[in-house]
């Protein structure tokens, strides 16, 4: 991860794995029929994370735009009227057109294999790689009392950036008309250091939504890279109820 601090800041994350994955993400959220892709819907929804990645100044790769223009194009074929084209194929002895979301939802499902397969071989070596051929020696004098293990749910990157408009929703209902505008620079160490010493101060889970006291845009970002880059390193646990619900922090036991 890499932020650079001066007259406009840029941040790059290497945590998105590419458009495919965010449509898929999208869809399974959204429980969309794959084969049935309401183009409108998911082409909203879409360019709302590419909105939010603008906010947070990231660096969006131009296969995500590429991808925003492909949805784009096909949702004005699919407002195209189909009686009209119809007749104009047969007038001309042409073949009608496919639908035009096949083509993209033949590349979701073949990326959606080949995601499974990915996690599926990932399983199979995290197994593999607890086998052992030596016999078992006795540690009982080793053993030390241990908390038990806490089963995180599945948060994603994208809950994040879910969690992270609505943030920027509040923030900006709550923003007033007028206001003085102030730079600070905020290194995201220093913030790491702020989010993991309130953890301490005030044990227990803590809402996402009260890690950002700050109206700032630039303590909004920063605040929010340093929460993945401590999700990265293992100092802080996500946790998130159900679909669309909530998400809350707790430390993780971990010293940095």
């Amino acid at each position: 991860m890499l932020v650079k601090f001066n007259l406009e800041y840029q941040v790059k994350i290497d945590a998105f794995e590419g458009p495919l994955d965010l449509l898929l993400h999208l869809i399974n959220r959204l429980e969309i029929d794959i084969y049935d892709i309401p183009v409108s819907q998911i082409t909203e929804q879409y360019l709302l994370y590419i909105h939010t990645m603008k906010e947070l100044e990231l660096d969006v790769a131009s296969e995500y735009l590429v991808m925003a223009a492909t949805l784009l194009s096909i949702k004005s074929k699919m407002l195209l009227p189909k009686q009209e084209e119809e007749l104009f194929d047969e007038e001309f002895g042409l073949e009608p057109e496919e639908d035009p979301r096949d083509e993209l939802m033949r590349r979701l499902i073949d990326y959606r294999k080949y995601k499974e397969a990915a996690i599926e071989l990932k399983s199979r070596e995290e197994e593999r790689a607890l086998v052992y051929t030596k016999p078992p020696s006795d540690l009982s004098e080793f053993a030390q009392e241990t908390s038990p293990d806490r089963t995180p749910l599945d948060v994603s990157v994208y809950d994040m950036l879910s969690a992270f408009q609505k943030v920027l929703r509040r923030k900006k209902l709550q923003k007033p008309l007028q206001t003085k505008i102030s730079r600070q620079e905020i290194p995201i160490e220093r913030r790491m250091n702020e989010i993991l010493d309130d953890l301490k101060t005030r044990p227990g889970r803590r809402n996402f939504m009260e890690l950002f006291p700050d109206d700032s845009k630039e303590y909004l970002v920063v605040t929010f890279l340093a929460v993945l880059e401590l999700m990265k390193s293992q100092l802080i646990m996500i946790e998130q109820e159900g679909n669309f619900s909530d998400l809350y922090i707790t430390g993780s036991g971990k010293s940095n």
